[in-house]
């Protein structure tokens, strides 16, 4: 097709949320459209290596505001949601004029004021949604204007009561296996309203419908949620599934060079790929809890006595270490294993000689470990993590969810057990394993030519 398409992505600099979108965004651009993608001035400036491709641009659309390294913190949202529309609007008409009109805004998550601009310029847009569809139903229950939960949940957990979610096929959501930041004590609650402001901006233009895409595919929660999603639960938009959104060479696609997204926040050498070559087929544990998880001293301790308990190789990413803590855990973990400040994770997982991954279970750990068929040890931290631990360990059945003590702790003794369970002989280690390969499987046929997700995004492009 021609260049007349033109995909305007509008994403935070947040390492979980650039991964996805720029992913898609090269996508796209082999599909033959043109493709800007815009974040602030700091984001943009702190990517390493940025993809170079005819037909992918880079642009800014918040240059005065001083970013944070996290990207998605409370007052810098305010302060985007408050300078960012009129800075849009003006990158749009700029476009615009210079011959290259948007077609389409794509918009991430904690950026709902797009759809908002889009709709006065008379553009179309679509919602990103990098988190899983079981994720974006329970959003649309808490937050939907008809029947949502917010304000009863809230006053059922001041009340210190359980509540339940419920969607058909699958098994209840207590307090503890949806969002935290949807809980009145969670330390980021205060984005929660942020997210029912993505539900109401979605039921509020209706006219062309909105369009959400989804980083799922369907064999993974078609069964379900997404029958529920595009049915019965939300009838006011549509819901496309484009997942999982990785990079070319692992999704068996043309571009065999394409092993990366290319623009990692944080920069590593390569050292430890050297490492994997030398160990034993499916014996390492990758350990990695993503770009924004900052682990408490007695977590890592934990942690440490619990992998080299287990007496099985590890490597370990970890981005920053305190000085009173970085001698004496390399000291302790050196005979067995390797502790790094990042990787190239899908490279990590897809490498032969990993066999388990522990994980903080963020959305692009869970679809990248599915791609690759490693098996998982859940340890969620916060946000929609133990969402995804519960699907893995109840609903797909790829992994272990490690078990908290009465103090929130994660236990060596525990993780040992899960890393024994999930590495060993026995019959439910091999069922787990057995799963990993099968979604591996339907997650590589989806995105293959004729898959489900593959005809989404030719439709998308067409």
């Amino acid at each position: 097709m021609s260049r007349q398409q033109h995909f305007l992505f509008l994403s935070l600099a947040a390492q979980g949320h650039i991964n996805p979108t720029i992913q898609l965004a090269k996508q796209l651009v082999r599909g033959g459209a043109r493709v800007t993608f815009t974040t602030t001035r700091d984001g943009l400036n702190r990517m390493i290596t940025l993809p170079k491709m005819e037909g992918l641009f880079f642009e800014v659309f918040l240059d005065t505001l001083e970013d944070n390294k996290e990207g998605t913190k409370p007052n810098l949202l305010a302060e985007i949601k408050r300078m960012g529309p009129s800075n849009l609007a003006e990158l749009i008409t700029s476009l615009s004029n210079g011959g290259h009109p948007v077609t389409l805004i794509i918009y991430t998550f904690l950026i709902p004021w797009a759809a908002t601009v889009a709709h006065q310029l008379q553009v179309k847009s679509a919602l990103l949604a990098i988190q899983s569809a079981t994720s974006f139903a329970i959003y649309h229950r808490f937050f939907n204007s008809q029947n949502g939960l917010s304000d009863e949940i809230k006053d059922k957990i001041i009340d210190q009561s359980m509540i339940s979610i419920d969607f058909p096929g699958l098994p209840s959501f207590s307090c503890n296996d949806v969002a935290t930041f949807l809980l009145p004590d969670d330390e980021y609650h205060s984005v929660s309203p942020i997210f029912q402001d993505h539900i109401r901006v979605l039921e509020r233009d209706s006219n062309p419908r909105p369009l959400v895409l989804i980083n799922t595919f369907d064999a993974l929660e078609q069964p379900t949620l997404l029958v529920q999603l595009k049915t019965t639960n939300i009838e006011n938009f549509d819901v496309v599934t484009v997942g999982p959104i990785i990079p070319s060479a692992f999704s068996d696609g043309e571009d065999l060079s394409d092993k990366s997204v290319g623009c990692d926040l944080f920069e590593c050498d390569k050292d430890y790929l050297s490492w994997l070559d030398k160990q034993e087929h499916g014996s390492v544990v990758y350990v990695s809890f993503g770009s924004l998880a900052q682990l408490k001293k007695e977590e890592k301790e934990e942690i440490s006595h619990g992998l080299v308990n287990s007496g099985r190789p590890f490597l370990w990413v970890i981005r920053s270490l305190p000085n009173d803590e970085e001698d004496g855990l390399k000291t302790m973990v050196q005979e067995n294993g390797l502790i790094v400040p990042w990787c190239s994770q899908i490279e990590v997982l897809d490498h032969k000689a990993v066999g388990c991954f522990v994980t903080h279970c963020g959305w692009n750990s869970t679809l990248e470990s599915m791609v690759a068929g490693v098996p998982i040890v859940g340890y969620p931290c916060f946000s929609d993590q133990p969402t995804n631990a519960k699907m893995i360990e109840e609903v797909w059945c790829n992994g272990l969810r490690a078990r908290l003590n009465d103090k929130g702790l994660v236990e060596k003794d525990e993780l040992r057990r899960c890393l024994d369970v999930v590495m060993g002989s026995g019959e439910k280690g091999e069922e787990i394993r057995r799963n990993a390969l099968k979604w591996r499987g339907l997650a590589l046929e989806a995105v293959k030519e004729g898959g489900s997700s593959y005809k989404n995004l030719k439709l998308l492009l067409d």
